[in-house]
């Protein structure tokens, strides 16, 4: 299967202080891998260079063998990485169309598409056209978690990183949106997700990362992470807690 990231000892932080401690991962095409680990560890700051928000200071960033270093998030973008932060990830004073428009807009004036969504994305968040003339922030939480993933899939990514996407959402919502980034992956997206829920997000997952102190500390199938008793004790604990 071909590689669509190549992370290699990547260094990257805050101030005088690395975060990241040489990180290095390969994300298979196609695949779902979720990225677990303490509080702390340097997940969200991972995707956020990822994502061209935190410069590198050492080590690659490779997307289907091209190098990311030293490109901006707008240019990464372009190049088929969108990214979906946990916080502030609509704009509340915005309608959900006016949303969506900015998303679809941002990828260039060339495009003369009428709809906001196609007719695919219209189909995997059938509830976002009833929704257009209501500001983004009067939403519930699960429906801003939905226009926030269409937002960045208007705009055809190649990879869409996720961070905590069910944070702060009941586990009925929970269900839903993982439901979501499984459909997203069938559509031929690649997903890298920071996620608390370990179980759940787990459970839809291929691949999985364990970071801790800035460090990869262990790279394996979902399935094997799931089964491994030292760590469900250590970093997930039982199903109903959350790291």
């Amino acid at each position: 299967m071909n590689t669509i990231l190549r992370v290699a000892g990547l260094h990257a932080g805050y101030g005088a202080g690395d975060i990241l401690k040489g990180i290095d991962l390969e994300l298979a095409q196609g695949s779902i891998m979720t990225i677990i680990g303490p509080n702390g560890s340097g997940k969200s700051t991972l995707v956020k260079t990822l994502a061209g928000l935190l410069p590198a200071r050492q080590g690659s960033i490779e997307l289907e063998g091209r190098p990311l270093n030293g490109l901006g998030a707008p240019r990464r973008v372009l190049e088929g990485i969108a990214y979906v932060p946990q916080e502030y990830n609509v704009f509340r004073n915005l309608t959900v169309l006016e949303n969506l428009k900015i998303a679809r807009e941002f990828m260039g004036a060339g495009r003369r598409e009428k709809r906001v969504l196609d007719e695919e994305l219209e189909q995997l968040f059938p509830e976002l056209p009833r929704h257009y003339r209501i500001a983004a922030g009067n939403l519930s939480g699960g429906q801003r978690q939905m226009l926030a993933f269409a937002c960045a899939l208007t705009v055809r990514p190649k990879l869409l990183m996720l961070d905590e996407p069910s944070a702060g959402l009941s586990p009925l919502l929970t269900i839903e949106v993982f439901n979501k980034v499984e459909q997203v992956n069938r559509m031929g997206v690649s997903i890298l997700m920071v996620e608390q829920n370990a179980i759940e997000s787990l459970r839809i997952s291929h691949e999985c990362i364990v970071l801790a102190g800035g460090r990869v500390r262990a790279c394996a199938s979902a399935r094997e992470i799931l089964g491994m008793k030292d760590l469900n004790s250590f970093y997930l604990g039982d199903a109903s807690n959350r790291i």
